[in-house]
């Protein structure tokens, strides 16, 4: 009757144990990837912040709620949602039910503020004035400034020519736009 009774061997005890091992490790890691997991579990997913801002910044129109939806959809992919939407087909709405683990920080710094520290970490020249200098130019009575105005000159063929043209309507937009800002606060001392 021994010989009857089916008897564990070998083999079948290692492939017991090896497919154990697989399905108590499926089990175990499936909710320790809260990053980067499959599509299925992928919507408990973290999206990267720096992602999102990046997005906003290449398409202001865009949405940040949009943008995040996409990138968890998509396993945080920056290059598919460019993609997306470069190509015209937009970003779905995500679902009310969805709400994002991250928001992006506020800036609660105006532009005012965020333009006066860019400029001043400048080292060399703060203002469009002292970096081109225009000191001399800006320092003339604005009637000569006028009258330096050209009326509209043809696109040259020579590099050196086009070069000092685009030079000079630079110096005279920078200038110009001094002008209306000393008479702006001229206006409002008064």
């Amino acid at each position: 009757m021994t010989d009857d009774e089916p008897s564990l061997n070998i083999p079948s005890l290692l492939t017991l144990a090896v497919v154990s091992y697989f399905v108590l490790r499926w089990f175990l890691n499936r909710d320790d990837n809260p990053a980067g997991g499959g599509r299925g579990r992928g919507r408990g997913n973290v999206v990267d912040p720096a992602s999102v801002a990046q997005i906003a910044q290449m398409f202001p129109q865009m949405n940040t709620r949009d943008i995040m939806w996409d990138l968890q959809r998509n396993g945080g992919s920056v290059p598919a949602t460019t993609e997306r939407i470069l190509t015209g087909r937009g970003l779905e709405t995500p679902p009310p039910s969805f709400q994002p683990q991250v928001a992006i920080p506020p800036t609660n710094i105006p532009p005012a503020q965020t333009a006066s520290s860019a400029s001043a970490t400048k080292p060399d020249g703060q203002d469009l004035i002292s970096r081109y200098n225009l000191s001399a130019k800006a320092a003339s009575p604005p009637a000569e400034v006028h009258s330096e105005v050209p009326s509209r000159i043809p696109w040259s063929q020579n590099k050196e020519e086009r070069q000092r043209l685009l030079q000079k309507r630079r110096d005279d937009m920078i200038l110009a736009a001094r002008r209306k800002m000393m008479q702006k606060d001229q206006g409002n001392a008064q």
